[in-house]
């Protein structure tokens, strides 16, 4: 045994690796092709499954896109609240008439509601005759909704069973309640279109809320056999899914399960709930997933069979040619101490060896590359955070603002200067706060109105703004002192200049796990060469109007070096129109 043993171990490397390859493919892949075998029809169980899972996911994007549609319509729809003003009933009807007459495939009726109740429809004259006794209750509910809302699936006098979006639609002038746009979609439509491709002989779906309400309609126009594989109560018509069966479904988790059905057992895929608040579930015969496996058989054998031969070939080749190649590159890796001296590899081949080596020094020049680039970027953040600490308040600024608090002290004017001097505090504060450069996005909004209040005491009426910010971008991290230059920027270069008086309009989102800030102002707009002048703003001396140092461009450097380079602002102007600044940043909240 000894003798064996003393044999074996002087044996090289290669030939060591050689046979270890050899064996390990041999007792391996005998192993996996019985094993295969033997589990062949849960591959291909898996494999329908999986695919059923795309298609049901395809499916969902769809419906998702069906409810982004009847957003953009409910969108275009709550611009026009004035359709709501008396004597605007025919104007509206026809606004409503040419939306649904567009939009046929998906809407099957449209209203306007009043706040007194008021209802104005694409189909007026039809609702005038049955009414539709759904619209009061659902106007109630929107005065205690924020936001758009959908319903759950109702018979409907105008629409049939049809599911309800609901926007509650508030004055543009006064941002009071002032009514609702329903849209009650077809959904017999709806069903068709996804019957097109998931009712066959073998498959079919069901479609169903997060209440357990049944959204999919009977197509009476397929024959019966299209419906046997779940039970449907044929006592009423159109028939309707069993009550029980839809209880057992919502109660399923979310992936592939089996399940009992009228003629034999089911695989149910369930797909989680989309933006809809749906639940899309396909079912499949259990005996489809057991066809054709014979020939899968023999063709798994056979390709077994040629594997084995070309795997011990090739074992065989890689250990022969790998190995002094593998060690030279081992050794250059080694020497690798400091990352400022390139270390290079000297390439012959095209092999998959030689690939490496090239892949290796394209690895070490970006190594190299990414350090300088990430001294300089380190640079560049401590000379603009330098910046910010050295230009937090602008003199002139706070001259202009105790002019005016002066101005008004003479005057008399005691709220208004309690208000300019709170506004003043608050603003110095939030500027003088060194405990983080990030705030929330509430935080930056409340440092603007202080702002903004400021300088509408000094201009008066010169300019308004407003601001819209979706709740859930209140606690989101920004950068500090990111809006109040944009805003500068459009009051002292877009409004102030003008005759007239001019407003700005700032808008908060989330997009995809992005958060974005939107400034509109109308105001004298910019032409292409002042668009250019603002990304030479760097090297420029700071105006001394400014609240701060900080320009356009150095907002959009400040918010690269801190994200990212996929991060920052996108100014569209237009002379005469106004110009939009649109502000990208992930979607962090903001931890203090």
């Amino acid at each position: 045994m000894k003798a064996i043993v003393s044999w074996f171990g002087s044996w090289s490397m290669l030939a060591k690796h050689f046979l270890f390859l050899s064996l390990a493919t041999v007792v391996l892949l005998g192993g996996l092709a019985w094993l295969n075998l033997r589990e062949a029809e849960n591959v291909f169980r898996k494999q329908v499954v999986m695919d059923s899972q795309i298609i049901i996911d395809r499916t969902n994007l769809y419906m998702n896109a069906y409810l982004d549609n009847v957003q953009n319509i409910l969108m275009l729809i709550s611009t026009r609240d004035d359709l709501l003003d008396d004597g605007k009933e025919k104007e509206a009807s026809e606004v409503l008439r040419n939306y649904a007459n567009k939009n046929s495939t998906l809407y099957k009726n449209m209203y306007l509601v009043r706040e007194d109740g008021h209802v104005i429809t694409n189909s007026q004259t039809t609702f005038d005759i049955i009414g539709n006794p759904h619209i009061q209750s659902l106007l109630e509910k929107a005065k205690q909704t924020y936001g758009m809302f959908i319903t759950e699936p109702y018979q409907s006098p105008m629409s049939g069973k049809t599911v309800a979006f609901v926007l509650p639609l508030d004055s543009s002038s006064t941002k009071a309640f002032k009514g609702i746009a329903v849209v009650e979609i077809d959904l017999v439509q709806l069903t068709n279109m996804l019957a097109q491709f998931m009712n066959t002989k073998n498959q079919t779906f069901a479609i169903i809320t997060n209440k357990k309400n049944v959204v999919q309609l009977f197509d009476a126009t397929l024959p019966l056999s299209a419906y046997r594989l779940i039970p449907y109560n044929t006592s009423v018509f159109p028939p309707e899914l069993d009550t029980g069966f839809v209880d057992q479904i919502a109660d399923l988790p979310v992936g592939a399960s089996e399940m009992p059905g009228p003629e034999g057992d089911l695989v149910a895929v369930k797909a989680g709930m989309n933006k809809l608040g749906w639940y899309f579930i396909a079912f499949y015969e259990n005996s489809y997933f057991y066809q054709n496996i014979q020939s899968l058989y023999r063709n798994f054998s056979t390709a077994a069979l040629f594997w084995i031969v070309i795997i011990l070939a090739s074992t065989y080749m890689i250990s022969r040619y790998i190995t002094m190649p593998v060690r030279t590159l081992v050794a250059k890796m080694d020497r690798v101490r400091d990352v400022d001296v390139q270390h290079t590899i000297h390439v012959t081949g095209s092999d998959e060896i030689g690939r490496l080596a090239r892949s290796y020094n394209a690895m070490m020049e970006r190594i190299h590359n990414l350090l300088q680039e990430t001294r300089e970027a380190e640079q560049r953040k401590k000379q603009f955070e330098l910046k910010m600490l050295q230009s937090q308040i602008a003199p002139h600024f706070l001259y202009n603002t105790l002019a005016c608090i002066s101005s008004l002290a003479k005057q008399h004017k005691i709220q208004e200067v309690r208000e300019t001097i709170k506004a003043l505090v608050g603003l110095l504060s939030f500027s003088f706060d060194k405990s983080s450069e990030f705030v929330t996005l509430d935080e930056e909004l409340e440092g603007l109105r202080m702002y903004a209040y400021i300088q509408q005491i000094r201009y008066g009426d010169k300019f308004t703004m407003a601001i819209e910010a979706a709740p859930e971008t209140a606690k989101l991290r920004i950068l500090k002192l990111t809006l109040q230059p944009l805003v500068e920027n459009a009051i002292f270069h877009g409004l102030v200049p003008l005759k007239r008086p001019g407003s700005i309009r700032i808008r908060t989102k989330c997009v995809k796990q992005m958060l974005v800030v939107t400034i509109r102002d109308d105001g004298m707009g910019m032409n292409a060469d002042q668009l250019d002048s603002l990304f030479a703003e760097r090297s420029k001396a700071p105006s001394k109007h400014r609240f701060t140092g900080i320009g356009v461009m150095n907002v959009h450097d400040r918010i690269g070096l801190h994200f990212g380079p996929e991060y920052g602002l996108s100014i569209f102007s237009r002379p005469g129109v106004g110009t939009l600044i649109r502000i990208e940043l992930p979607a962090v909240e903001h931890t203090p």
